[in-house]
């Protein structure tokens, strides 16, 4: 099973995993989040990211899934990446989480697909797209 760790600004990632937590009606295995404060130090930050990475990784790999590309957590999570070992994903939200949960065992290229077409088919025009 590929594992998951969420890097996001402050609280953003606890609570996603909460509620998918709540969706699911259980704590799924592999699963974790980084939250980066504004006052956090970005190099000081990466011993612990690694440290984490390494707890989820139960050895087919890691999606590290972050919110806003060029930003602090994703510039963190940029650099943990290894193609084909730690794939990385920016625009973090709870569709996409969700999709990730239920394809991680499918292989990356497969996982990393189903993310991002999660986070593409949750946003929709609910009056146009109903």
């Amino acid at each position: 099973m590929i594992g998951i760790l969420l890097i996001t600004h402050g609280t953003l990632g606890e609570s996603l995993v909460q509620n998918a937590c709540h969706i699911l009606k259980k704590r799924p295995p592999l699963l974790a989040q980084l939250g980066v404060a504004a006052e956090d130090d970005p190099l000081a930050m990466l011993p612990f990211a690694r440290g984490i990475l390494a707890q989820v990784d139960g050895g087919e790999g890691v999606l590290v899934m972050t919110d806003i590309y060029g930003a602090t957590p994703a510039n963190i999570a940029g650099e943990l990446l290894k193609a084909g070992r730690v794939e990385g994903v920016a625009g973090v939200s709870l569709p996409m989480l969700l999709r990730a949960l239920n394809y991680r065992e499918a292989g990356m290229n497969t996982l990393v697909a189903r993310a991002l077409s999660g986070a593409r088919d949750g946003a929709l025009d609910m009056l146009k797209d109903v």
